[in-house]
């Protein structure tokens, strides 16, 4: 804990890592997760535990939940080093990704693509 005084005020905060961006959200698909702004997340099978495997256009596509350096795991919130040296969320092992084509909040249209995408789940 820290402390400041500064015109005769004191203030005191705290230093806290970031904790995983993540909600649980219901959708027409069951509970989800879903970053704040509420863009459904998904696994994709391809990935291993603890390592993405989808790396240059399938990144593009599918941009992975970005950690950053002095962000912390926590409980079944993990941080996995991509191949590109970036950071990114993880659940139970499972990288975290966006879709491109979910434009709103609550959209799924990713849930199924090529049987290797799927909705993550709390």
């Amino acid at each position: 804990m820290m402390k400041k005084a500064l015109l005769g005020l004191t203030l005191t905060f705290s230093l806290h890592a970031l904790a995983a961006p993540v909600l649980v959200a219901n959708s027409q698909d069951g509970d989800i997760l879903t970053n704040e702004a509420g863009m459904s997340l998904y696994v994709f099978d391809k990935d291993a535990q603890g390592i993405s495997n989808c790396n240059d256009q399938c990144a593009a596509n599918w941009p992975p939940l970005a950690a950053g350096v002095d962000d912390r795991a926590e409980g079944n919130y993990g941080i996995v080093a991509r191949a590109d040296g970036s950071l990114q969320w993880s659940y139970k092992g499972q990288p975290l990704y966006l879709w491109v084509k979910d434009q709103t909040a609550g959209d799924t249209t990713g849930d199924g693509v090529k049987d290797v995408w799927h909705l993550a789940r709390p």
